[in-house]
């Protein structure tokens, strides 16, 4: 549905046009930027048999961009090239060039084909990026060798994943990569720096496809993205007006898929490492709230083998408290103090991640640095998430001493939050999400107090329109966030969405930890290498060349879960076949021992060696 008359998106003449909402901060519109500074929001693609030429229609420039199609070269030319009768070039609009990938193969140039505006960050449109499309580069003659067509197949199904990446946002105004604080604390003078130099590195998504455009000094086109969620609502809370954003930033630097991207990297960062920021602008007042996420900070894996939940394997645990110094010292440098929630099971494979854990915190544990270990299935088991209230009890003292961000209309600042909560369970993201959207509750209960928008005992969930707004505000937020981690939307998403857990909830619960088997096991190994392709995980030379992923060994090249699959099928069917002819020949009876036992044989075969059965990431090098 179009929701952009309510965010301040309106359509003129075929082109978005922001209009501030009212209320909104706007903290950058004292900088006048000049056109030629300005980001292209609107380009018509040319595709002639030689080149792309990419033509400004947003009236910011008049030369215009080619691209040889035979090497990527990039140059800015003053006309389109000569076009003869027979010459139809394919024409389209474009809103934006993601940035280039270059392959032993050739280049490959990613642009937006389609956009939603998806709301306003202080006063400036968000968009969401609906269309990707790749325009390969590597139409050179005398260069389709056999080695070349085989490369070129090995790699055109990492671009066709690369194509359906989802959760990408972006600005052509505004820094989306910055907290509403951090913004303003950095001031004027920083916010007129092109948005690629004023960018956070870890949450530009496109940091390395930009490298290209940036040596050629391509500033006009140099977009910078984001890969997490946007959501805006509006509600009347009594006589006033009330906004609320809620901003995922996802961290590109252990990016990837929920069974392949666990737990840290040797230099302290966290797979699925997510800043959740939550803005409310209402009465004039900008208050913000950062809280974050990410996976148990040392060096453990999962790593998938058919089996419904693979070992947890913690890998060199001796490293373990400098990885994870190495991560909250981080995390101190950029949010100031940290508490850390820990949401997993107490015994189990669960319990050992736990213990190893608060072992390896110890050491650096201080008064701006706290864990707090709250075993999320025992306390509230798979109904009774009410109970939540007994954790806020152990961290009140934080959040009201750490407190949160808020300007008033003049752009002063009135509080500062000094801290951050990070939150995690297994995943990061079923528990949780409910975790934090309790902490954003209370959060944001305290905002809409401390400027006299709610009395001083009132609570949301009085509001009853706006609390079922923020329900699913927050429910919206928590399955953006799975989807891009595990594939699925998030599981008891129905008590964030609705209060309280359904009979429907605990059967979508089902059928989406079904769907993560299937695609943890037989779908994200591809997803995981196209992920590391787009973030340059794996460059092998100064040119930025990435080689063919390595060759798999004999099993691997021929083990297939479908094929095992269809064997046993058929050995099951022929086993029947021969058990209802045993009654008129003896030696049936035996034919259907051969095929049970041929069936037996093959499901331990597959069990035994259920690795090699799953869909691995080919550049993915386990630790062991």
């Amino acid at each position: 549905s179009d929701t952009s008359h309510l965010f301040g998106c309106a359509p003129v003449g075929g082109h978005l046009t922001v209009a501030h909402a009212e209320g909104y901060l706007t903290m950058d519109e004292t900088n006048a930027e000049s056109p030629s500074s300005k980001l292209h929001t609107r380009l018509r693609l040319w595709e002639f048999p030689d080149c792309y030429i990419f033509e400004p229609i947003d009236g910011l420039a008049d030369l215009y961009l080619s691209v040889s199609r035979s090497s990527g070269t990039m140059n800015l030319v003053e006309e389109l090239p000569s076009r003869g009768s027979t010459t139809k070039p394919k024409v389209q609009t474009v809103y934006g060039v993601i940035g280039v990938l270059k392959l032993a193969v050739g280049s490959y140039f990613l642009v937006i084909t389609d956009r939603d505006c998806v709301g306003s960050y202080l006063g400036h449109a968000i968009f969401k990026v609906t269309g990707l499309k790749v325009l390969p580069c590597n139409n050179a003659p005398n260069t389709t060798s056999a080695e070349k067509k085989k490369m070129e197949t090995e790699f055109s199904e990492l671009l066709d994943a690369a194509e359906r990446t989802i959760g990408l946002h972006f600005s052509y105004d505004i820094n989306l990569t910055l907290s509403a604080q951090r913004l303003h604390d950095l001031g004027h003078e920083y916010n007129s720096l092109p948005l690629w130099r004023q960018a956070e590195p870890r949450f530009l998504w496109n940091s390395y496809l930009l490298e290209p455009l940036i040596e050629n000094k391509l500033n006009q086109y140099l977009l910078p993205v984001i890969q997490g969620s946007f959501q805006n609502i509006q509600a009347e809370v009594g006589s006033e007006k009330v906004n609320v954003t809620l901003i995922a930033r996802r961290c590109t630097r252990r990016i990837g898929t929920r069974m392949w991207r666990r737990g840290a990297d040797a230099e302290g960062y966290a797979a699925n490492f997510v800043e959740s920021e939550q803005i409310m602008q209402s009465k004039g007042f900008t208050a913000s709230y950062v809280q974050v996420r990410g996976s148990m900070p040392f060096l453990w894996e999962q790593i998938v083998d058919l089996t419904y939940k693979p070992t947890f394997d913690i890998v060199r645990q001796e490293e373990a408290p400098r990885v994870l110094e190495r991560h909250f010292h981080d995390l101190q440098k950029k949010y100031g103090a940290v508490l850390a929630v820990d949401l997993v099971n107490t015994g189990g494979g669960e319990g050992r991640l736990r213990e190893r854990y608060s072992k390896s915190i110890e050491p650096i544990l201080s008064e701006d640095v706290r864990y707090v270990h709250f075993d999320f299935h025992r306390v509230c088991g798979h109904i009774h998430f009410e109970r939540l209230s007994q954790l806020y009890e152990q961290i009140k003292d934080y959040l009201v001493k750490h407190r949160y961000f808020l300007v008033n209309d003049k752009g002063e600042k009135i509080e500062e939050q000094t801290g951050t909560i990070r939150t995690n369970c297994i995943d990061c993201l079923d528990r949780t999400n409910v975790t934090q959207n309790m902490i954003g509750r209370k959060v944001l209960e305290s905002q809409l107090q401390k400027i006299g928008v709610l009395g001083a005992d009132d609570t949301i969930s009085k509001h009853p329109a706006f609390d079922t707004n923020y329900k699913i505000l927050w429910a919206n937020h928590g399955d953006a966030i799975s989807i891009q981690y595990s594939g699925t939307p998030a599981l008891k998403g129905d008590f964030v969405r609705y209060g309280k857990r359904t009979t429907q909830g605990i059967l979508n619960d089902l059928r989406n930890a079904l769907a993560r088997y299937y695609l943890n096991n037989f779908v994200d190994g591809t997803k995981q290498d196209a992920m590391d392709l787009l973030q340059g995980h794996y460059m092998t030379s100064v040119s930025r060349d990435i080689t063919v992923p390595s060759k798999a060994g004999l099993l691997e090249s021929y083990a297939s879960f479908r094929l095992a699959f269809a064997l046993v099928l058929g050995a099951l069917m022929f086993m029947m076949m021969s058990l209802r002819q045993a009654r008129n020949d003896v030696r049936h009876l035996l034919l259907s021992l051969l095929w049970a036992g041929l069936c037996i044989g093959i499901t331990h075969f597959v069990r035994t060696n259920g690795r090699t059965f799953t869909n691995r990431p080919r550049f993915h090098q386990s630790r062991h």
